[in-house]
């Protein structure tokens, strides 16, 4: 493995460099906690419409109950050289109530309507409330680009 030189970006090129990976990604770890059995996380595919995260997991998961219980989740972009972290609450649409916007464009993005299913989805939104980012250990100084729901840069 070699090591990359890494350029400090900008909190405005951060900015960026996160919408961008946002807008153009499939996957998002999502960790969840349940109050006797501790944390849970999974990979789920998501769209991100702009202002919030969609994923979309089986009504009956764990991650669907554990959210229900404790709306707070961490989310992370699957780059460990390119971290993306945001933090949230999740708000719960049954597949069948999800706003038609989202769902719409989740179908869209994967060719796949949760809402046609027989077995009960639900959709997770999360609207981030703080996000980091950063390359490597020269970018963990000014990491935070989005504070109380507000981009930063």
């Amino acid at each position: 493995m070699q090591a990359m030189e890494i350029i400090c970006r900008t909190t405005a090129e951060r900015r960026r460099d996160t919408l961008e990976r946002l807008g153009s990604e499939r996957d998002i770890w999502v960790s969840t906690s349940h109050p006797d059995h501790g944390p849970h996380q999974v990979p789920l595919w998501f769209l991100w419409d702009g202002q919030a995260v969609w994923m979309c997991t089986g009504a009956n998961s764990a991650t669907a109950r554990n959210v229900q219980r404790e709306p707070r989740v961490r989310l992370a972009l699957p780059d460990a050289s390119d971290v993306v972290l945001l933090q949230g609450e999740a708000k719960c649409w049954p597949a069948r109530e999800v706003p038609d916007d989202a769902a719409e464009g989740f179908t869209g993005k994967f060719g796949w309507d949760p809402r046609t299913e027989e077995t009960p989805y639900l959709y997770l939104c999360v609207a981030p409330q703080t996000v980091r980012a950063w390359r490597g250990v020269p970018e963990l100084r000014g990491r935070v680009v989005m504070r109380d729901g507000a981009w930063l840069g």
